[in-house]
């Protein structure tokens, strides 16, 4: 018995000095109030506040109290906490589809969103980390934060597959100051933003003529890079007469409920619905010569196009009679009895011409990533269990090319990009946010999509099933947007006047690659630093 306790007695110690340390290093008052405030900015940058440009001066409380050199655990505390209430606050939506679809009681369902939101609160809370490291070292190292902090964005992505709000996109409804997307991405805007946040904690902190006369130049430059994105971007319109419109598209947002009532009567009033909105579409096109297209969004009705003979035959009948193309959305086989996701163009003669299967599938609502051990193949019979794809099919339509993703393929930029490197004259994006309600989602969506015209100056078509479908031009601006869970449609004449070709399609992610060395290079210099103080003691 003496000799248990006696072996106990390290690890009671190791305990009790963990605690202490942990409560010794609890952030102060101050400190949290700063890390709140950091992360109510951020949430209010986002939609549905409309308060984007809060963005701007929102990492400045949690910058500043940094920047004053806390202890790296004190520091972890501050950017976990900051990290996590915004993706809570931010990300709420997530729990729309437990309480109404799963009917999981609303209290339990924002229990469960905690993990999550803790869990990628801590790529904030490494870059809090990683920041007062170098600080500690170079005072002026408050300038390095953009860097530190997109590197760990992609880090997220990398590692999570998620890159969902990342700080660029709280811009994404000005165009004007989104323009440098076409050469670094989403993490460009973030890494500008983010450098306006160190401008003013760096002159907050340091407070000198020298700290101030930074600050002043770092703001300068952000907006020379701005300016300059945004004149390079921004074309006069062609001359009268100039017009090169190869395509009229009809985009067709039914509204198909997600509690679908699978009668005979309920499925064929929502199959008319589809015809429908596509038929009225059609009429009121201008050019009866030009090339036509229909785009059914992503839809809970599940077509399943190469089965289904009598759907076959409508759209046979739909393309023939009405000249014109379709492109839907199918449940089609996959190896293995699998099924895939996918996006399937017909010609005007009613023929399949070309498939694109999803390739990047939704974790818990089209896979588990789970093995069956830990339940996997319990929960997919629960969920979904799709296959995903590994080709970037580009389609043809109307002698251009056309590249489809699918619904949250729109938050994966090297999707967008790999397609218009194919050729893709355009970008179609056919999602279905119903099963998340009338909230945020839908805004937040829609500026995934907004950042890939941009980035790879190409308009972007998003046709939806409940809201919000809308053309986007290749400078990012928004046209036409649909009310939210409203059936309805749109028509649109599509033109290659504004495509251009932009640097970020060409190098994808080389930009914040370079940040991401950069950070990896200031703190290695650290590192061998100290490691030479060390031996001269």
């Amino acid at each position: 018995m003496q000799r248990a306790k006696a072996a106990d007695a390290p690890l009671k110690g190791l305990w009790s000095t963990a605690i202490s340390r942990v409560r010794d290093e609890r952030p102060t008052l101050i400190e949290s109030g700063a890390a709140f405030s950091s992360a109510i900015f951020l949430i209010l940058a986002f939609p549905n506040f409309g308060l984007s440009l809060f963005a701007w001066i929102a990492l400045a409380p949690l910058l500043i109290v940094l920047g004053r050199r806390p202890a790296p655990l004190r520091a972890f505390f501050l950017g976990w906490a900051t990290g996590s209430i915004f993706f809570y606050g931010s990300c709420y939506w997530l729990t729309y589809s437990m309480i109404h679809y799963g009917g999981i009681p609303p209290v339990l369902a924002y229990l469960l969103l905690l993990p999550a939101t803790l869990t990628v609160g801590l790529f904030p809370a490494l870059f809090a980390v990683i920041f007062v490291f170098l600080v500690q070292r170079w005072r002026f190292a408050i300038l390095l934060a953009p860097f530190i902090w997109v590197s760990c964005e992609w880090l997220r992505l990398l590692i999570t597959g998620q890159l969902w709000n990342a700080l660029g996109y709280s811009q994404a409804y000005f165009p004007s100051l989104i323009q440098t997307a076409s050469w670094g991405g989403v993490y460009a805007v973030g890494l500008l933003i983010v450098a306006c946040n160190s401008a003013i904690a760096t002159a907050v902190v340091i407070k000198t003529r020298k700290a101030l006369a930074t600050s002043g130049l770092v703001i300068v430059g952000i907006a020379a890079l701005v300016s300059g994105s945004f004149l390079i971007n921004f074309r006069e319109p062609p001359p009268s007469g100039s017009d090169h419109t190869y395509l009229d598209v009809v985009g067709v947002q039914p509204n198909v409920p997600m509690a679908l009532v699978k009668s005979t009567t309920e499925m064929k009033e929502l199959f008319d619905r589809h015809i429908w909105i596509s038929i009225n579409g059609l009429r009121a096109l201008h050019d009866d010569q030009r090339p036509k297209l229909v785009i059914w969004p992503e839809s809970p009705m599940n077509f399943t196009y190469t089965s289904d003979t009598e759907l076959q035959g409508v759209i046979m009948n739909l393309t023939q009679q009405q000249h014109t193309s379709l492109l839907i959305n199918s449940l089609e086989p996959a190896p293995n009895n699998g099924g895939f996701n996918s996006a399937l163009l017909i010609n005007e003669e009613g023929r399949l011409i070309s498939q694109y299967d999803k390739i990047r599938l939704m974790p818990f609502g089209e896979y588990v990533p789970l093995p069956s051990w830990l339940g996997g193949s319990l929960i997919s019979g629960l969920v979904g269990d799709f296959t995903a794809g590994d080709k970037y099919t580009v389609m043809p339509i109307a002698n251009h090319r056309a590249g489809v993703f699918i619904c949250i393929e729109s938050a994966y930029p090297t999707i967008a990009r790999q397609l218009t490197a194919n050729g893709a004259d355009m970008l179609i994006n056919i999602s279905n946010d119903g099963y998340l309600g009338p909230t945020a989602v839908m805004r937040q969506h829609l500026a995934n999509a907004i950042f890939r015209a941009v980035e790879n100056g190409r308009p972007v078509l998003r046709v939806t099933n409940s809201g919000i479908t809308a053309e986007i031009t290749p400078n990012g601006n928004v046209k036409g947007p649909t009310q939210g869970f409203v059936a309805g449609g749109r028509v649109w004449s599509i033109s290659d006047n504004d495509n251009r070709s932009t640097l970020y399609t060409k190098f994808g992610d080389l930009f914040v690659g370079l940040c991401a060395l950069i950070t990896i290079a200031m703190l290695l210099k650290l590192f061998l630093e100290n490691r030479r103080s060390l031996r001269t003691k």
